[in-house]
C-alpha cells in the first residue's frame, strides 16, 4: 500500500506517526514515575521492564511487518541502529541536566549491570557472522543464546535492586527527586490503563513508521541497510527520546538511563522474533558486515558511558560530560562507516 503512495504522502505519514510516538512516549515516562512511587518498585528495574519494553514497541512493529514483507535485513538494521541511537540520546539528556556530567550523578550498581549485559548481547549478535549458526527448534542457536541472556539479565537486575550488595565509594551525588516519595495523584489502576493506552498508540504508530519507512527506503534510494539503521532507527527511537527527556526533567536520572539500557536489552528478543518469522535459515547469518558494525558501534557507545559511570567525574564541557562528547564524536564517525558499508 505505502509503496504505491507518492513520496510526499509517505513523508507525511512518517512524520505524523513519529509525532504520535513522541507524544505517547512523553506521557509514558510520567506514568512510569507515578507507578514507581505508588508501588515502591525501583526506578532502575521499572525503567528496564516497563519503559524498556513499551518503548521498544515501534521496533517490534517494524520487525514484524518488515520480516513478513520479506525484508528481515530492514528489521535487524532498525534494531541495531536504534540501539546505537538510544545511547546517543543520553548525550541529549546530559545536556538537559547541564550542571555536570550525567554519569557523575548516577550511583547504582543495577545500571552498571544493565550496561554490561547490553554489551554482552551486542557481542552475541556479532558472533554468528564469525562462527556461523545452526537452526535449533526454529531459531538460530545464537538467537537462543540471546534470549537466555536476556532472561538471566532480568533476574540479575531484579536481585541487584533488592540486595544493593555494594555502593560506590568517594563522592556520591544523590539525584534530587530520586527519593521523592510524594503520593501520586492518580490510583494505580488508572495509571496502568493510561500506560497501556500510550503503549497501544506507540505500537500503532510504529506500524505506520515501518510501512512508510520501507517505502521511503526504496523511493529515496538510500536502501534498507542505511535507511533502516539511521532514519528508521531514529524514528523508532523517538519513544526513548521523549521518555528519557521527560524523566530527566522529573529528575529521575536513574530511570532515564535504565530506559535506554533496558530498551537495548529488550530489543534482543525482537531479533529472536525476526529469526522465528523468517522462513529461511538463521537470520543472523544474513545480516552481513553492515549489521555487525552497527552492533559493535552500539557496544562501544555503551562502554563509554560505563567508563563514565565508574569514573564518576563531574567535569562538563558544553553542558555535557566528557563521555557524552566522546559518544557524539564516535557516533558521527560510525555513521560515516555505515554509509560506506550500505
Amino acid at each position: 500500500m505505502f509503496r504505491q503512495l507518492p513520496l510526499l504522502a509517505n513523508v507525511a505519514a512518517f512524520a505524523v506517526a513519529a509525532a504520535l510516538v513522541w507524544l505517547a512516549g512523553t506521557r509514558l515516562a510520567r506514568y512510569a514515575d507515578a507507578i514507581a512511587r505508588v508501588t515502591g518498585i525501583g526506578r532502575e528495574f521499572l525503567g528496564l521492564l516497563m519503559l524498556g519494553g513499551v518503548t521498544s514497541l515501534p521496533e517490534l512493529a517494524v520487525a514484524t511487518t518488515a520480516t513478513l514483507q520479506g525484508t528481515p535485513a530492514l528489521s535487524i538494521n532498525d534494531v541495531l541502529g536504534s540501539a546505537a541511537i538510544n545511547v546517543v540520546i543520553l548525550a541529549l539528556a546530559d545536556a538537559v541536566v547541564g550542571r555536570g556530567a550525567l554519569t557523575g550523578i548516577l550511583a547504582s550498581p543495577a545500571l552498571l549491570l544493565q550496561g554490561v549485559l547490553g554489551i554482552l548481547v551486542m557481542a552475541l549478535i556479532v558472533a554468528p557472522s564469525l562462527t556461523g549458526d545452526v537452526a535449533v527448534l526454529g531459531l538460530g542457536a545464537w538467537s537462543w543464546a540471546l534470549l537466555l541472556t536476556y532472561l538471566l539479565g532480568l533476574r540479575l537486575v531484579s536481585k541487584s535492586h533488592a540486595g544493593e550488595a555494594w555502593q560506590p565509594g568517594g563522592r556520591q551525588q544523590q539525584a534530587p527527586g530520586d527519593d521523592d516519595d510524594a503520593p501520586p495523584q492518580q490510583p494505580l489502576r488508572g495509571l496502568v490503563l493510561r500506560s497501556a493506552a500510550a503503549g497501544a498508540a506507540i505500537l500503532v504508530a510504529g506500524f505506520v513508521l515501518a510501512r512508510s519507512g520501507d517505502a521511503l527506503a526504496h523511493q529515496t534510494g538510500l536502501g534498507t541497510s542505511f535507511f533502516g539503521a539511521v532514519v528508521l532507527g531514529f524514528s523508532t527511537s523517538l519513544p526513548e527520546v521523549s521518555t528519557v527527556l521527560a524523566a530527566v526533567r522529573l529528575r529521575q536520572y536513574s530511570m532515564a538511563v535504565s530506559d535506554v539500557f533496558g530498551t537495548n536489552l529488550f530489543n534482543v528478543t525482537i531479533v529472536a522474533l525476526v529469526d522465528a518469522l523468517h522462513p529461511g535459515g538463521p537470520v543472523l547469518l544474513e545480516t552481513g558486515r553492515f549489521a555487525s558494525f552497527a552492533a559493535l558501534l552500539a557496544l562501544a557507545l555503551t562502554a563509554i558511558y560505563l567508563v563514565g559511570m565508574i569514573e564518576r567525574r563531574d567535569r562538563a564541557v558544553l553542558r555535557m560530560g566528557i563521555d557524552s562528547i566522546a559518544v557524539l564524536l564516535l557516533y558521527a564517525a560510525g555513521l560515516a562507516v555505515l554509509y560506506r558499508l550500505r
